[in-house]
């Protein structure tokens, strides 16, 4: 038997420690709700988890811009709305004012509503949304992923003279009540056609949008199963490690408590 040599207790005492630091991490994982709490505990997921959530950040922004470019053009149609309604007006007008009995005194009066849809026509061609102009005719790259790739949303533009000669139309005679009224039909008929656009942009810019959540939420549950704790399981080896380490600690209390031994054969 030897004294200044306890082989026992450092063997017990190196196992204490192995369970402690395992006690430890597990309440730490079980505190924070992650799988891991230290880049040692899974040096590659933890990379992989900060590439997904690197991606997932790109694609919310992403999203806020298909959002914005969705209220940007609802917002044309929108305004595009009222200006059919104001077309529809004016050709209304236009054929009224052709009535055989009607005075030149009630053509007067058409023609003074006529020239004031006409301007409300021309001024929506002046609006913008958030500084940018709405009826340009530019067309807008929309950033659609995380790579920054774009969409082109198809501008519309209110400013050619299909639109601009209705200021110039009459409906103050028959005859040109006649051409106000081909005029309108046309612009009308431009008007449909930039509706049309408008909605197809709307359209696929809802499904980019779409296809940006389920993939964020696909990223989200990879992301999961990487970092994410599973309490239950977690729990129970919490559970284990908190035994081996009362366990240990009374062991090593017991080798410890051997070398005393000695004093019986020295008594």
């Amino acid at each position: 038997m030897v004294i200044n040599t306890n082989t026992s207790a450092q063997a017990t005492a190196q196992l204490l420690g192995q369970s402690s630091a395992r006690l430890s991490a597990s309440l730490a994982r079980l505190s924070s709700g992650s799988k891991i709490t230290s880049p040692a505990d899974d040096s590659a997921g933890l990379a992989v988890s900060m590439q997904l959530t690197a991606q997932m950040g790109r694609n919310t922004a992403a999203q806020n811009n298909v959002a914005n470019a969705i209220s940007f053009n609802q917002t044309q149609d929108g305004y595009l709305g009222q200006v059919t309604n104001a077309l529809n007006r004016m050709s209304e007008l236009s054929v009224q004012a052709q009535d055989v009995t009607k005075s030149d005194s009630d053509r007067a009066l058409y023609q003074q509503e006529f020239n004031t849809l006409a301007q409300y026509v021309n001024n929506v061609s002046t609006k913008d949304f958030n500084g940018v102009s709405l009826f340009s005719g530019n067309n807008l790259s929309v950033t659609v992923d995380s790579d920054a790739n774009g969409f082109t949303n198809k501008g519309v533009d209110l400013t050619t003279s299909a639109f601009t000669g209705l200021n110039s139309a009459t409906v103050g005679t028959t005859t040109g009540a006649a051409a106000a009224l081909t005029s309108v039909k046309a612009a009308l008929t431009d008007v449909a056609s930039k509706r049309a656009d408008v909605g197809s942009n709307i359209e696929t810019l809802t499904n980019y949008n779409n296809q940006l959540a389920t993939l964020n939420n696909n990223l989200s549950a990879a992301n999961s199963q990487i970092m994410d704790v599973d309490v239950a399981k977690e729990s129970t080896n919490y559970a284990k490690e908190n035994i081996l380490v009362q366990t240990g600690t009374a062991m090593l209390a017991q080798a410890n408590a051997m070398p005393q031994i000695a004093l019986k054969l020295l008594g």
